[in-house]
């Protein structure tokens, strides 16, 4: 291999690497060009690679912050499990006016995906993080107090559209904050504390009042509210509105102040606008061939992870449990401990395993997990050991959602995180967002019906879904750990 500097414009300079014919982004970084050398920019660039391992306060606080809202959104996705019985009798909803009110929350997120991009531009991450709190407040706060349907749907929908943007800005803000050894356990705490919100409900949800739930979900937006103040805008966001100086001091900030930044600065900087003077950054650009790969790896994993029936399972496992016989609040408290424990797997082993390789074992035990619940229910119909199919049917709720926390059930969204360059991550992401929520709304109405409809062959098509997702991560989504974005980003679309 060899190493060639090259004069980008005023102080930046590309480091990269050729073997023979291809060339490969390695690292910005800065060089003053009258007083320092090859030898002491490369020298530089080791020590900040040193450096590059330490994690601030801030770094904390601002992940912290940001995941708040994800808590929330827990609570959104389990609240239809732990306050049904109570909401149709109080309310005197049907089945269908109840399935309808679960599904709107995808309606919501659909319309919120559509616009999260957008927004996540136009504002930065902070402030749509504000505009997600705004929607998920006002919408539980609609559903606590709601005297009729329309209040009730009303609030789901408000609810959904602010955790539609959720799902989009709070991967793509942690994931542009933080240094790429830990970039994947952060980002997939995203995932843990939306697994906690579950968790409270679940836990929680048939012994407390439905309207005093829904207060209880409000409370982690206020407190995102405030804590937003304290906490530094995306320097990838800063990079791509043209304020060098901010992602400097948005650097320090979450680097540390004695840390030397300019080399990550300079990255950040010079690959941002390497890539907008490649593109105009219009809709049609993320078709451009060079950006196939991502898109096709973007949505294909939103749909694995809805299509798989995550949602359904999540918001009607009540009626699953009392389908098969399995003492409801029994099950949910059960899962509400369950939930949390299967969350920190995944976190633990995404930057020490791979993002891959925990997909790959996920895809294997969902689809197991549901074809066993399938089988559950067939001997349940054939009237074979019909005393034992509740424990079968909860034992394998408990492996399918095990394997989901540590690969599908989260991954799909830091991996979606990573793979855009900034010039497409608008209308890319929106499109992969819009996906997720468009296939989880058809998932989540369509199962009651379907469930009623054929308890074991509505598992055995979420078998199915599982066994080709199996096919899909492993002919086509690479692995992603340890890379910066940019590295990552030019990898994927061949950018030199």
């Amino acid at each position: 291999p060899i190493l060639c500097l090259y004069q980008s414009q005023g102080d930046f300079s590309l480091v990269v690497v050729t073997w023979g014919e291809e060339t490969k982004i390695v690292r910005m970084v800065v060089v003053e060009e009258e007083n320092r050398t090859m030898e002491e920019g490369l020298l530089l660039r080791r020590q900040n690679d040193m450096d590059d391992r330490r994690i601030t306060a801030c770094v904390i606080l601002s992940t912290f912050v940001a995941v708040c809202s994800s808590f929330s959104f827990g609570c959104a996705a389990g609240y239809t499990s732990g306050a049904e019985s109570a909401i149709m009798e109080e309310l005197d909803l049907s089945m269908a006016q109840f399935a309808a009110f679960g599904s709107f929350m995808n309606v919501g997120g659909a319309v919120g995906a559509l616009f999260s991009g957008q927004l996540a531009v136009i504002l930065g991450r902070r402030r749509t993080l504000w505009a997600c709190d705004f929607f998920c407040i006002f919408g539980w706060l609609s559903i606590a107090f709601a005297k009729n349907v329309f209040w009730l749907d009303l609030g789901r929908i408000s609810l959904g559209i602010g955790v539609g943007l959720i799902s989009y800005v709070v991967p793509v803000y942690i994931a542009e904050i933080t240094p790429k050894h830990v970039r994947g356990a952060f980002t997939a705490s995203n995932q843990l504390l939306q697994n906690s919100g579950v968790s409270l409900i679940y836990f929680f949800g048939t012994v407390i009042n439905w309207r005093v739930l829904a207060v209880i979900g409000a409370l982690p937006c206020l407190l995102q509210v405030i804590g937003i103040f304290f906490i530094p805008e995306s320097p990838r966001w800063l990079a791509k509105v043209g304020s060098s100086k901010e992602v400097e001091s948005s650097l320090h900030r979450l680097r540390g102040k004695d840390f030397d930044v300019s080399g990550e600065s300079a990255e950040i900087q010079v690959m941002t606008k390497m890539l907008e003077g490649d593109s105009k950054s219009s809709f049609f650009d993320m078709f451009q061939k060079k950006y196939r790969r991502t898109l096709v790896i973007g949505i294909g994993l939103m749909m694995v992870q809805q299509l798989s029936g995550a949602s359904g399972i999540t918001y009607y496992s009540n009626a699953i449990f009392r389908k098969s016989g399995f003492p409801e609040r029994l099950g949910s408290m059960i899962f509400g401990v369950f939930v949390i424990p299967k969350s920190l797997v995944g976190l633990i082993f995404v930057d020490k395993w791979g993002r891959r390789p925990l997909l790959l074992a996920s895809a294997v035990g969902m689809s197991i997990g549901s074809l066993l619940i399938g089988v559950s229910f067939t001997l349940q119909q054939m009237n074979v050991l019909p005393e034992l199919t509740g424990v079968f049917v909860f034992v394998n709720i408990l492996v399918y959602f095990g394997f989901s926390a540590i690969g599908i059930g989260g991954l799909p969204w830091v991996i979606m995180s990573e793979i855009f360059p900034i010039n497409i991550k608008v209308s890319a992401g929106t499109i992969v967002a819009l996906t997720s929520w468009t296939c989880g709304s058809i998932v989540s109405y369509a199962f009651t019906f379907m469930f009623e409809w054929s308890a074991q062959g509505t598992f055995y098509i979420f078998a199915a879904v599982g066994g080709m997702s199996l096919i899909f991560i492993w002919m086509v989504v690479p692995e992603t750990k340890g890379r910066s974005l940019e590295e990552l980003q030019a990898s994927l679309t061949g950018t030199n």
